[in-house]
């Protein structure tokens, strides 16, 4: 295998997974192996990342700062679109994941290195999303998934293996489930979660508040939108990374954003996710309040129909797929007027829209109204219901004249 692999570029998180594995390709292909971390907002996981993966074997460490971009060219343009997996999932691993590939295949290049790899089991939809954004974005390169290959059947493989190797293990008591955090969200799944009937022990929430313990008092907030982008909050300008960041922290103070589902994992198999995802929540819940009263009825019914299929494209992992890319120009086509402020009422897990205005508003009073106006002949109405109810009287006459015979 060393004649084979100059250099592996590893997505490398600090977890037991990927140090096991950092050591593991070191041993196993005898090549240098580069760590690369991307810093999407989890925050203090990222602290003493750099030393500890030097300590565990790596020859060069690369922690970039990719939130503004994250946020910027991943959950924006999955935002314009209202996309939501599922009608519940709004995708916070599955939007992160290509970017955290992409800036591998980007490091790769510099390195010089031939191969990637990553700690995904085999089991789920994280290898997939990998895989594809590898494959579409730098054909040539090896890719390695340990642990579709590799002897190690569980965590008691793996903490017995770093202990022999001397790679520090958390003393800290485990977790009974896995997490995943980033700007948009954090999920958990796996271990006592996988008990459907059971509720998440309220201990286990990161971000929120529960709804039970959020403020009696409702809280206000104006956002303020161009082209279908967030661009304010409550009349201050913000940029997307420090704006989603803000939501966040508004939204986990009453209690909103938190998700518990039993989803189709693109491998075939059911599993359960709990999310919080107060931020994205949030926005999502203003943004089609915005397109209320600046998107044409038709235009909207349009893009609503393409939504689950262009949510399953970023949950299969299809970010780098022309039909992805396709789609993202139509939906960014209809956001072009979508500007304006939408007022929100946050309460208690509740996301309320109670005002919204906009420059590009094609709703009017005048045209609304029920008293007289100039647009509008409430005479014509009967025509218009005539013809739309003729196909309806034809069948039942049709059905009354076979009767009849």
């Amino acid at each position: 295998m060393s004649k084979e692999t100059r250099k592996i570029v590893l997505a490398y998180s600090g977890g037991l997974d990927t140090s096991v594995i950092l050591r593991w390709l070191k041993e196993t292909y005898e090549c240098p192996v580069v760590a690369y971390a991307a810093d999407l907002g989890q925050g203090e996981e990222l602290h003493g990342l750099k030393e500890k993966a030097i300590e565990t074997g790596a020859d060069e460490v690369f922690v970039e700062d990719l939130r503004e971009e994250f946020v910027r060219d991943f959950v924006f343009p999955a935002l314009r679109a209202n996309a939501i997996y599922e009608s519940t999932y709004l995708m916070g691993t599955s939007l992160a994941r290509p970017l955290i590939a992409r800036g591998q295949v980007e490091t790769a290049g510099k390195v010089e290195a031939d191969a990637v790899s990553h700690g995904a089991t085999g089991k789920g939809n994280d290898q997939v999303r990998f895989e594809l954004a590898y494959m579409a974005l730098e054909p040539g390169l090896k890719i390695i998934a340990p642990w579709r290959i590799w002897e190690f059947k569980g965590r008691e493989d793996l903490i017995e293996y770093a202990r022999s190797r001397d790679i520090p293990v958390p003393v800290t008591k485990e977790k009974p489930y896995s997490s995943d955090r980033n700007l948009l969200h954090i999920s958990f799944e796996g271990g006592i979660l996988e008990d459907i009937w059971s509720e998440p022990p309220e201990e286990m929430f990161v971000l929120s508040v529960s709804p039970e313990k959020a403020p009696d008092k409702p809280a206000y907030i104006e956002i303020g939108f161009k082209e279908g982008n967030p661009v304010s909050v409550n009349g201050e300008a913000m940029g997307p990374a420090d704006l989603l960041a803000l939501l966040n922290e508004l939204g986990g103070q009453n209690g909103i954003g938190r998700v518990d589902m039993v989803e189709n994992r693109y491998v075939g198999m059911k599993s359960r996710g709990v999310y919080e995802t107060p931020g994205g929540t949030i926005l999502r819940v203003a943004h089609m309040a915005m397109e209320s009263i600046t998107l044409d009825r038709e235009v909207m019914h349009i893009r609503d129909g393409l939504v689950p299929r262009y949510s399953e494209m970023i949950y299969n992992g299809d970010w780098f797929s022309p039909e992805r890319e396709m789609l993202q120009r139509l939906i960014n086509e209809t956001q072009k007027n979508v500007n304006g402020v939408v007022r929100l009422k946050l309460y208690k897990g509740n996301c309320i829209v109670v005002g919204r205005k906009s420059d590009t508003s094609l709703y009017h009073p005048d045209f609304a109204t029920f008293e007289e106006d100039v647009v509008y002949n409430q005479k014509d109405a009967e025509g218009f219901i005539r013809l739309n109810g003729l196909r309806l009287k034809i069948a039942q006459l049709l059905r009354q004249g076979r009767k009849g015979s």
